[in-house]
């Protein structure tokens, strides 16, 4: 379906912006008015091969480039986004839903990753060993894989591609991005201004698309690794895919994040918290929190009469609202399917203390993808809003009696990305800390996404691959270790040509 009145989210390969006005589209949505803004390219096989061709062609200078004349073209980026980005909130908003405030968290979130990349020179450097044997010299190098690709979320359009491309470019690669096709607009400003910053040509391509698209990057012969976050079900299916073809793999995937909060926990410390790693971008983050763990039903039943006033006066609106606490849902089809998530609650049993179904949308919310948010108490283990990821404004309360007894639920969990304590007593979170079995944790932090300097990700479910994203981790995974040892003889020495080599 081909409209004439909408702008055409194109691709970016080598260096330009790529516009086919005769293939495929697809609809691009405004969540704020439930209304079509733009269409979408989706990718077809000349669009890949070009991306791809583009890509390798100039791997070999790029890879030859110094790291600090890479790492100056990281400079310079941060330096453009940072001038621009009023302009990249306002695409984030407008094809995300979420709101300004949040939008921008998200830019600077994801400059930190940057921002730790411009250190190349530095995270680079390798070993070396002299005189490691008579007359021989050992050291290390880390080399550039090639061509990689990244397929990123809907829910982070600008923070979770910088997860990848800063740390891959300056690592030496050429990144191919495929980003969602919900909100494709924020790609090619990220494109653009890489380019003004001094990327060369064929060194960040995005091809726009849907499964097709990522498919064939997972099959192609000529890209090295993937990096991918989404849901559990396509992590699993990108990773088992991409390493059956000779791929290095790194596929983050779902997540449902507990929050254990003990009887001694500041308990308004606690609820403002809650509202907002459980609502704040209405549910959308795979480490929003969504079931908070109350150990003792005195204190459960304080939470819950706290948060649910909270909850019923969340201000819901566009992100050009004033000061709106959450927006919309993405899409229509996924505010159904939050809707189910709820449905299905009541059905096997939770209390709905507070219903986001009963929201009633103001006129000014137009036909807008909007829900409000939703407190169910009484969730027991077996109960699907409890062991599936809602990724909406749903937040599912759980009654243990004891410490012990909300480390045994989390531990059972299928996903382990991350988890929070919130508690006045270092015992309690020291035993928590170490013996919870989840990837990322928080003390007295609700959402503990660790800094650009450290690295990114869960257990289980939650993470297929060796490596997790961004920091060291993701300079690992961009490069390959190389081990050269050198001896420079005073003269011909062939005694020992037929002996294993040692060192001594």
């Amino acid at each position: 379906m081909k409209s004439a009145s909408l702008p055409l989210v194109g691709h970016w390969l080598n260096g330009a912006i790529r516009r086919d006005e005769s293939g495929p589209r697809g609809p691009v949505f405004d969540p704020s008015l439930g209304q079509p803004c733009a269409e979408v390219a989706l990718g077809a096989d000349a669009d890949i091969e070009m991306a791809v061709a583009s890509a390798a062609a100039a791997f070999a200078d790029w890879a030859a480039t110094p790291a600090l004349r890479r790492a100056r073209v990281m400079y310079r980026f941060k330096e453009i986004v940072e001038r621009n980005a009023a302009e990249l909130g306002r695409a984030i908003s407008r094809e995300h839903g979420k709101t300004a405030a949040d939008a921008q968290g998200e830019i600077i979130r994801g400059l930190e990753v940057v921002e730790f990349a411009c250190a190349a020179p530095q995270l680079l450097k390798g070993e070396f060993s002299e005189n490691a044997g008579s007359g021989v010299d050992a050291f290390s190098v880390r080399q550039p894989l090639g061509v990689v690709a990244g397929i990123t979320p809907f829910n982070f359009p600008v923070m979770v591609p910088m997860w990848m491309f800063p740390l891959a470019l300056v690592c030496g690669n050429c990144f191919i991005l495929k980003p969602s096709e919900k909100d494709p607009s924020p790609s090619l400003l990220l494109a653009e201004w890489l380019d003004a910053a001094g990327l060369p040509p064929g060194c960040f391509n995005v091809v726009q698309g849907e499964r097709r698209v990522v498919d064939a990057l997972l099959a192609h012969p000529r890209i090295s690794a993937i990096s991918f976050v989404g849901s559990t079900a396509v992590a699993r299916h990108v990773y088992l895919t991409g390493t059956s073809a000779g791929k290095r793999v790194q596929a983050l995937g779902g997540a449902k994040n507990h929050l254990v909060v003990m009887p001694d926990a500041d308990i308004d410390l606690t609820v403002d918290a809650l509202l907002g790693a459980a609502y704040g971008s209405a549910g959308e983050r795979c480490m929003a929190i969504s079931v908070a763990v109350a150990v003792t039903d005195p204190l459960a039943d304080e939470l819950v009469l706290r948060l649910a006033s909270r909850v019923r006066a969340l201000r819901i609106g566009p992100a050009d609202a004033a000061e709106p606490d959450m927006g919309p849902l993405v899409t229509a089809e996924h505010r159904a399917k939050v809707v189910g998530y709820i449905e299905q609650g009541v059905a096997e049993g939770a209390i709905a203390v507070v219903d986001g179904r009963d929201w009633r949308q103001a006129a000014e919310h137009g036909s807008g993808f909007y829900l409000g948010g939703t407190l169910f108490d009484h969730v027991r283990p077996q109960m699907r809003v409890y062991r599936e990821e809602i990724f909406g404004p749903v937040l599912v309360i759980v009654r243990v009696a004891s410490l012990d007894e909300a480390m045994e639920l989390i531990n059972a969990h299928n996903y382990a990305n991350g988890t929070a304590i919130f508690t006045r007593s270092g015992e309690a979170a020291r035993r928590f800390s170490s013996g919870i079995q989840v990837g990322m944790v928080g003390v007295n932090v609700a959402i503990p996404v660790p800094v650009a300097f450290h690295s990114f990700g869960g257990w289980r479910q939650s993470l297929f691959g060796d490596h997790h994203a961004y920091g060291p981790e993701a300079v690992r995974f961009y490069t390959r270790l190389k081990y050269v040892t050198s001896r420079w003889p005073r003269g011909a020495d062939s005694s020992n040509a037929f002996v294993m080599p040692t060192l001594r």
